[in-house]
């Protein structure tokens, strides 16, 4: 029984730690952006560490396990990296920008919904309207959509202002509000773009897996591509060497923090809960980064907060469980093995072990 206890300690700190490391990113991508890194120099360089911590371990541990490579699957890898990293990582840095990492957090929520809708136009996903499961992931979806309307089109006012900021003239808060909300909008937009690339990515990626199970080995490939595909784009939005060099501690610090953190350790990281906790516990702590990040940039940035991104950060979060809740019990329904609740048993707790082994 102390065993189990500490297993599912170490899950939790583990979950917990993961959340710390994904809010961390959001607020040093922003830092990155505000002292002047590049949008496109930012992840070759994130994308070259990530390449140079997976590669040698996709290499030592999956010898056995890599399928031989065909062409038909070097174009699935060289798509998979087109939607999951190119399209994924550059609407991510623009929406940043042009918005705040606690609405990016917020936006994120959305994933697991916008996944849900791919996968039931695609087939992929059963939709059972006269079941609660059914029923609850359909009213999850809405709300989810719903609330990352509320955040793109509606900003509110601001929270916590601060007193000197409120007796300003009203022309110079009409003029400012106009600029702000319209690129608030655009960063929102992109936000959702980023979104859309991220929930694309996860459901085009279980066809790939099943044919090429050597999960390490199709991540650094995705990463390798995807790192192509942005040196390409380098090549004719950024050509100026200047912005290439690293001039500081500070921009060192965010490029590393982004390779090695954001890319190599929460990737080893997210599969070792995933495969101990499942996908959708682990999917259940996703708005814990939301509160982190929140606080984090109120202390660290100065982030201001506003009505508009709170109603809809909380009809998103209330969509994210009505989802995740409607996968649980559709698969209590479909296949009861996969929701037992895990590390509750000896058994599965060396199964788990065995297993993990595997996995850096």
């Amino acid at each position: 029984m102390g065993s189990i206890m500490t297993e599912k300690m170490k899950l939790l700190v583990a979950l917990l730690t993961l959340q710390f490391c994904f809010a961390g990113f959001h607020i040093v991508s922003r830092l990155a952006l505000n002292i002047g890194v590049s949008q496109v120099v930012y992840p070759v360089y994130r994308n070259i560490i990530a390449l140079l911590l997976l590669s040698p371990l996709a290499y030592l541990l999956e010898k056995n396990q890599r399928p031989p490579l065909t062409i038909p699957l070097l174009v699935q890898f060289f798509l998979l990296a087109l939607i999951g990293i190119t399209a994924n990582q550059g609407f991510y840095l623009l929406g940043l920008y042009y918005a705040s990492p606690t609405f990016a957090s917020a936006m994120q929520n959305s994933v697991p919904a916008i996944t849900f809708v791919l996968a039931s136009v695609l087939g992929l996903e059963e939709v059972n309207i006269t079941r609660k499961d059914g029923l609850a992931k359909i009213i999850g979806t809405i709300a989810c959509v719903g609330g990352a309307t509320i955040i793109t089109l509606y900003k509110g006012l601001p929270l916590l202002q601060d007193q000197t900021h409120q007796i300003q003239g009203d022309n110079f808060e009409v003029d400012q509000s106009s600029t702000k909300n319209q690129n608030w909008t655009l960063g929102c937009l992109y936000l959702l773009g980023h979104c859309l690339s991220w929930a694309g990515w996860m459901v085009f990626q279980a066809p790939v897996v099943k044919k090429y199970p050597a999960k390490l080995t199709l991540t650094s490939f995705t990463c390798f591509f995807g790192l192509i595909q942005f040196l390409i784009i380098a090549a004719f939005v950024e050509t100026d060497l200047e912005h290439w060099k690293i001039q500081s501690m500070e921009e060192l610090f965010t490029i590393l923090y982004a390779g090695i953190v954001a890319s190599g350790i929460v990737i080893s990281l997210q599969t070792w809960c995933i495969q101990k906790g499942g996908p959708v516990f682990v999917a259940v702590f996703q708005p814990m980064q939301t509160i982190l990040v929140a606080v984090m940039a109120a202390l660290i940035l100065g982030d201001q907060l506003y009505s508009g991104g709170i109603i809809g950060a909380i009809l998103i979060v209330f969509g994210l469980y009505l989802v995740l809740w409607g996968k649980t019990n559709q698969k209590k329904v479909n296949e009861p093995s996969l929701t037992r609740p895990l590390l509750n048993a000896e058994e599965e707790t060396k199964e788990a072990d065995a297993t993990s082994k595997d996995i850096p």
